[in-house]
């Protein structure tokens, strides 16, 4: 799972911008490009963006190890 492209993708689907995301987060656009380049971010940082973009990306990994605990 490429969670830095699952952002970038959500941040188009949902019409919005990398500069608009950068403005919500209280960084530079450069920051938020690295966001995207990221195959992992620290949970404080998926936490704030599941919120600005109303999106729980950590259901995600949730999806992802269901499978593995039964």
């Amino acid at each position: 799972m490429h969670i830095g492209e699952i952002i970038r993708l959500t941040v188009k689907q949902q019409g919005l911008t990398t500069v608009w995301l950068a403005r919500q987060l209280s960084c530079s656009r450069t920051n938020v490009y690295k966001i995207y380049a990221q195959h992992s971010l620290d949970t404080n940082t998926l936490r704030r963006i599941s919120i600005i973009l109303k999106t729980d990306f950590f259901a995600l990994y949730s999806d992802d190890i269901a499978p593995h605990c039964k």
